[in-house]
């Protein structure tokens, strides 16, 4: 099951840097992560300061 970013994310770029397979990218309005790059591990949940990573 992999990651996605909820409207939380003020775009501090913690979660880009902390992703082992760059699945994170800056989007639009908030940062975006690409489910099929995903490998679930959990890295961008655990350094985002407003909590946006989550498991769909």
């Amino acid at each position: 099951m992999a990651y996605i970013i909820s409207d939380e994310c003020i775009s501090c770029g913690a979660c880009e840097s902390e992703c082992p397979v760059g699945a994170i990218s800056e989007g639009n309005d908030k940062y975006v992560i690409d489910a099929d790059a995903c490998i679930d591990c959990g890295a961008c949940e655990s350094v985002c300061p407003v909590s946006a990573p989550s498991q769909e």
